[in-house]
């Protein structure tokens, strides 16, 4: 089955903005787009969406200022910031606002329709759980407040309490204030910035990727070293890196961020 769902694209490049909305108008989906930031309120003000895509740098506001107007009206739409000038900064306060991705123009055809899909698995769920909390019995008897749109392509999708959390596959990963940049190998946690070594950075990029989930030890090795087997050597040189990137997070934000679950593995401490 094609997916369904409606869109507002927010893009002031003409060129973008057809592209996008032929690409996933041939992907299914309702898209509605506008040029302007201003053009986007007036139509956030009248009309829920299933999801948005937003430019960051639109001529008169940014993105930012439109997703903060939608995040009102419309709590449960997940927003795609989409932009041609990346930077950790602007992803981390994306990220902090809620964005539920972070896109880099120019980008694919296919990475484009994955994420917009992911956004709209985002929604189906967060929309299961408030249908759920509204009619259980210590919740109060009123609905929830009703969307207009459908996300019927989604019905055959384990109920959210079910399902696995999606991994983040894009340029960022992040847990609450520690943002990865793949594409820069950068890492932020707060507003410092990481020194590691590529072996660190591999290693935290993966515990970030992977969390919640405790990751074995042997698991870490193999997709570091690419080794099947987690000899004394190999056991004492993970250890080491864990150790190393510790020091410089606690140097930096003074906690920890790697938990040691023992006998098992690690795992990133929500």
């Amino acid at each position: 089955m094609n997916p369904t769902g409606t869109i507002l694209l927010v893009d002031d490049e003409t060129a973008v903005l057809h592209f996008f909305q032929k690409a996933l108008q041939r992907a299914g989906f309702q898209v509605t787009s506008v040029a302007s930031g201003e053009a986007a309120l007036q139509w956030i003000a009248r009309q829920e969406f299933d999801l948005a895509l937003l430019d960051l740098q639109l001529q008169n506001m940014s993105g930012l200022e439109v997703m903060e107007q939608l995040q009102q009206q419309w709590p449960a739409t997940p927003v795609i910031i989409i932009t041609a000038h990346a930077s950790l900064e602007t992803a981390v306060t994306a990220l902090r606002q809620g964005v539920h991705d972070y896109l880099i123009k120019p980008c694919s055809i296919d990475e484009l329709q994955n994420s917009v899909r992911a956004g709209m698995l985002r929604r189906q769920q967060e929309l299961h759980r408030r249908a759920m909390a509204a009619h259980s019995p210590s919740s109060p008897t009123a609905a929830p407040r009703s969307t207009t749109h459908s996300t019927a392509w989604l019905a055959g999708a384990a109920p959210a309490e079910q399902s696995a959390p999606a991994k983040e596959q894009g340029q960022f990963h992040r847990s609450h204030d520690l943002v990865i940049d793949r594409l820069r190998h950068l890492v932020r946690i707060g507003n410092a910035t990481l020194d590691l070594s590529p072996v660190e950075f591999n290693l935290l990029s993966y515990l970030v990727r992977e969390s919640p989930r405790v990751v074995p030890a042997e698991e870490l090795v193999g997709e570091i070293w690419g080794s099947a087997e987690v000899s004394r050597e190999a056991a004492d040189t993970l250890r080491s890196h864990i150790y190393h990137i510790r020091l410089k997070i606690r140097a930096k934000a003074d906690r920890e961020i790697i938990r040691t679950v023992r006998g098992i593995g690690y795992v990133i401490d929500e």
